[in-house]
């Protein structure tokens, strides 16, 4: 097996994790290839054996060369993942460094269980769906792509105005101080911080949710992701910050923006021993209650 390790900077606390993840690794003969710049870090931190690892910079080096990746990190870190295995099919594990963590499960603590489970094929693939932006000047060329929403947003007092059709018929236009359009992955990060509803992954929907809407009669509306929404940007501001997940620009108020499903999946490797609805109770401590 050939592993591709992607991350980002942790404290010294994790040290210790982190090399015994190494260790594993070496243990089982597992060929590794780590993304340069935290390559860079880890020859730093943990006196990492250069002699055993080979680096890669570009999303093209590892197609078709790996089997999986790891990302050590957060969400964030997983997000960024995306950035580099795009179409690859490559699927995408988490060993969580961060805070809440969804999307990377694997705990500090669980590490050596999770890899176990990972060399002996338990584990299923989950299959998360994307959104695409297209747009009249040709934003995020490189990669415009999202896992967890794209955001169009404010950058002064004065509210935004952004008018929305769904498949050429006219839904709304949005007062607020930004508008998501989330996948249901998505659901669980910046779209539920704004009100927005749990989807479950595989639902195959996108969720348009105003923030901080001037209506409050406006609430977030749930649709069928083979739908193509069209966001045309107005307001007294000439600029506006678009996001996708954590990658954000400055855009011109004359901007019109095609939202659509993107034509690809990204594989995440879920572990037999998790699911969704459990880590929702442990992740957002449903049921932590002295009634239960």
């Amino acid at each position: 097996m050939k592993v591709a390790i992607y991350g980002r900077n942790f404290d010294s606390g994790f040290k210790e994790y982190v090399k015994k993840f190494f260790e594993i690794l070496y243990s089982n003969n597992i060929e590794i290839t780590i993304y340069k710049k935290f390559f860079d870090f880890l020859i730093k931190e943990i006196d990492l054996n250069s002699n055993l690892v080979s680096v890669f910079s570009k999303h093209l080096e590892i197609k078709n060369d790996v089997d999986l990746l790891f990302s050590i990190g957060g969400d964030g870190t997983i997000l960024d993942a995306i950035t580099i295995v795009r179409d690859s099919n490559i699927p995408i594990v988490g060993l969580n460094t961060g805070r809440l963590g969804f999307l990377a499960s694997i705990s500090k603590d669980n590490i050596e269980p999770a890899l176990n489970a990972i060399f002996a094929k338990k584990f299923t693939i989950d299959e998360r769906s994307l959104i695409k932006l297209e747009s009249t000047s040709g934003l995020f060329k490189e990669f415009p792509y999202s896992l967890n929403e794209i955001a169009v947003q404010k950058v002064d007092s004065a509210m935004i105005t952004v008018q929305v059709h769904i498949d050429d018929e006219f839904l709304n236009t949005y007062w607020a101080d930004g508008l998501l359009v989330s996948t249901p992955t998505g659901s669980t990060a910046y779209s539920l911080s704004v009100g927005g509803p749990i989807i479950v992954p595989q639902s195959g929907n996108f969720i348009i949710s105003p923030i901080s809407p001037h209506n409050l009669t406006v609430r977030p509306i749930v649709l069928p992701d083979t739908s193509k929404l069209k966001l045309k940007l107005d307001g007294r501001s000439l600029n506006y910050i678009l996001s996708l997940d954590h990658r954000s620009i400055m855009i011109k108020n004359t901007e019109e923006i095609i939202i659509s499903k993107a034509e690809f999946k990204i594989k995440l490797i879920k572990l037999n021993s998790t699911s969704f609805y459990k880590t929702l109770r442990n992740k957002l401590m449903w049921g932590v209650d002295k009634r239960n």
